[in-house]
């Protein structure tokens, strides 16, 4: 076998192998993107795995197992017999149509595939049946090793009324409030003023931000309460509802924990997933800029402490919401494994995944509590097909026509479960991968995110990397001057891409200009012997002129072999690259500045649409002749959107509240959309009658779609 190189940072993981010498016979060690696995072919674990999930995380449990050498087993829905996972693994099952109830929910069906396939045990990923206990138990009935925690810690922590008091028992902090299930609406704002609002209203089963809202008043709280038992049963199939008082302006911090069954547990650091939409996270980072050693300890031994009240073995997260004093409150423990697991792995060097393998084979833990490093910084960027324009994120469904990760860069890892041709439906998650850099400082990691993002390819779907570009720069999110509030504090008004300063609007005018100048010599060169000599008149000036944001600006263009010189209001901007036409990225020489732009689109029209600073900007370049002309043209009048009502994303509708002749004050539900399990409301613009409904209880609409017009 060939030698490998091990890494400083990753020597203490070493030491803490128990089994034997690390010889090369005796042990493999493969090294991926920043995680490392460990694997001593005398440690047997299990033959084959059945994986009960789909998408990045089956194939995030499919690689380790690889390397581990366990065969593993994919099942999925029909729309899901091409995707990635299923090709990647080494036996795959059908296990129903293309809705969750009947296929990755489907408990019958994947327990007959298990038979089918001999698979002796199971890795449930996040999500789906994850955290179901009843799951958990059919599996140890038919001695089948469910690779998680087993069914009692599951029921005490997967219920959050019953976890909210384990965890006062074992003397976690925990957040004040009403330790039962609420009834109905009425009793949930009689408990509401109790408590003192705001109060936060959530589904006991849940997790992940569904089921959850926010309430203030009275007429909110009786919202909250119908929307988040309705999104808790089509999530979680249990309605019930608790309150507790919600923590204006927190930070959200979680603490990763690994068990075994022999009683040992360790907490391997935190993670800080402060930067949220809807409650559901978007940017995470490993470490937080806010813990201190103090803190970060006292959060650790509390979430050992509660692992070890549920006699808890394998890895799981204990989410606390931290207050600007640093006062920490438990908020839920997630039995399972967790979105957000790489930039844990990141900084410690452990394969999680390994490691709940290991662990349900009975094995104990390798490493001791001060083995756990914190080497380097992590983020985590989560790319969702979805509008950023649209509440921070309306889910997005299409083809990915074109696909290219950044993984060429040093310092980048992608855990994704599709390809170019891939279809993002609306029946799952919108999630296209989760975005991984890593350094030695936080500086460092940020600056591979910038990076990564900009040299991200996705073509087909909406998606949200305007925003985290946007995030990642920001100079509250740079400071650490975070909170859960982050995003409606910074775009109170909502999201609306990046705001070009004076020199930045410079910058993309002459980006475009040249583009247009590049594309029109290519267009005019001859390929293949010419019927008729001619000698070319070479071109060196341009006179332009270039429309952005309703903004005409007149520009001169000189060419000097592959860089252009372009004058902007008297300045010169100097734009230099290889001008290769045909690829999706654009890298550039700006004034000296190296950038990578994306040629979204162009016409012969001159039309352009670039991706610039992440945001996408549409720029028109005319000719001067050209410019002059098109004045004449007539323009289109924009369609009144107040009196339409149009789906402003993908989904079912799950009720509709008016009919034609109806009177509607503005602000006043008149239907409500579900995508991706979210409810949401959609309103009035105006005060006006109802001229005609064109949707019904259990349609899908698409992006845009009419749903109700107004006189």
């Amino acid at each position: 076998m060939a030698a490998y190189r091990v890494t400083p940072g990753f020597q203490r993981v070493l030491r803490a192998v128990k089994h034997a010498s690390l010889r090369p016979q005796f042990c493999v060690i493969s090294c991926h993107a920043q995680y490392s696995t460990v694997y001593d072919p005398n440690e047997k674990t299990f033959d084959k795995i059945l994986i009960a999930n789909r998408g990045e995380i089956a194939c995030r449990v499919i690689k380790t197992c690889k390397k581990m050498g366990i065969k593993t087993v994919a099942v999925h829905s029909d729309v899901d017999s091409s995707s990635v996972h299923v090709k990647m693994a080494d036996e795959a099952v059908c296990v129903g149509p293309a809705p969750t109830s009947q296929s990755y929910l489907n408990m019958d069906a994947i327990m007959e595939a298990i038979r089918q396939t001999g698979a002796q045990a199971v890795h449930p990923g996040y999500g789906f049946l994850s955290e179901n206990k009843e799951f958990a138990r059919r599996l140890a009935t038919e001695g089948v090793t469910f690779i998680g925690p087993d069914t009692d810690a599951i029921q005490a922590m997967g219920d959050k009324i019953e976890s909210k008091l384990i965890a006062k028992a074992a003397k976690v902090n925990t957040i004040p409030g009403f330790d039962g299930v609420v009834k109905d609406a009425e009793e949930a704002v009689k408990i509401a003023q109790q408590i003192g609002y705001p109060v936060m209203i959530k589904a006991s089963a849940g997790g992940g931000g569904k089921g959850m809202r926010i309430a203030w008043n009275e007429e909110e709280t009786r919202e909250g309460f119908r929307f988040s038992s309705q999104e808790a049963a089509s999530s979680f199939g249990d309605d019930r509802l608790l309150i507790e008082k919600y923590i204006d302006n927190p930070r959200h911090i979680e603490i990763q924990v690994l068990a075994d069954k022999h009683g040992n547990a360790l907490w391997l650091n935190e993670r800080e997933c402060s930067i949220q939409r809807r409650n559901q996270k978007v940017v995470e980072e490993a470490p937080s800029t806010f813990l201190d050693p103090v803190t970060r300890r006292a959060m650790g031994e509390q979430a050992v402490s509660l692992a070890k009240a549920v006699q808890y073995s394998s890895a799981g997260t204990v989410e606390f919401l931290v207050d600007s004093k640093k006062n920490f409150y438990f908020l839920e423990m997630n039995t399972r494994l967790q979105v957000e697991h790489p930039i844990t792995e990141c900084i410690t060097g452990l394969d999680l995944v390994q490691q709940m393998i290991r662990v349900a084979k009975g094995y104990k833990l390798q490493h001791k509590q001060e083995d756990i490093p914190i080497n380097g910084w992590a983020v985590e960027s989560r790319v969702y097909a979805e509008d950023p324009y649209k509440s921070f994120g309306l889910p997005s469904i299409g083809r990915l026509s074109q696909y290219e990760e950044p993984v060429n860069l040093a310092g980048v890892r992608v855990d994704s479960g599709i390809q170019e041709g891939s279809d993002i439906s609306i029946y799952y998650d919108p999630m296209i991968s989760k975005l991984v850099t890593y350094g030695s400082t936080r500086d460092e990691a940020l600056r591979k995110m910038e990076d990564a993002l900009d040299n991200y390819v996705i073509r087909g779907v909406t998606h949200n990397i305007p925003l985290l570009r946007e995030i990642i720069v920001h100079p509250r999110f740079i400071s650490g001057d975070i909170s859960t509030n982050f995003l409606p504090e910074v775009y109170p008004e909502g999201f609306k891409g990046h705001l070009l300063s004076t020199g930045e609007q410079r910058e993309l005018l002459a980006a475009a200009a040249a583009l247009y100048v590049a594309a029109q010599l290519r267009s005019q060169k001859f390929l293949g012997p010419q019927r008729v000599a001619s000698v070319p008149q070479e071109r060196s000036s341009w006179e332009l002129c270039v429309e952005l944001d309703k903004g005409v600006h007149m520009l001169g263009v000189s060419r000097s072999g592959s860089s252009y010189t372009v004058e902007i209001d008297g300045e010169k901007v100097v734009v230099s690259g290889d001008w290769n036409l045909a690829s999706a990225l654009l890298p550039l020489t700006i004034n000296g500045s190296h950038r990578v732009l994306q040629c979204l689109s162009r016409n012969s029209a001159g039309e352009i649409a670039l991706q610039y600073l992440g945001t996408s900007f549409k720029v028109r370049v005319l000719s001067k002749l050209a410019a002059s002309l098109s004045k004449h043209m007539p323009e289109k009048i924009p369609e009144d959107t107040s009196s339409n009502l149009r789906s402003p994303m993908p989904g079912t509708v799950v009720a509709v509240s008016v009919k034609p002749g109806d009177t509607v004050a503005e602000g006043q539900e008149i239907c409500v959309i579900e995508a991706m399990k979210m409810q949401n409301s959609m309103t009035a613009a105006k005060t006006a009658k109802v001229k005609s409904v064109h949707c019904k209880a259990g349609e899908t609409v698409g992006e845009g779609d009419l749903l109700v017009e107004l006189e």
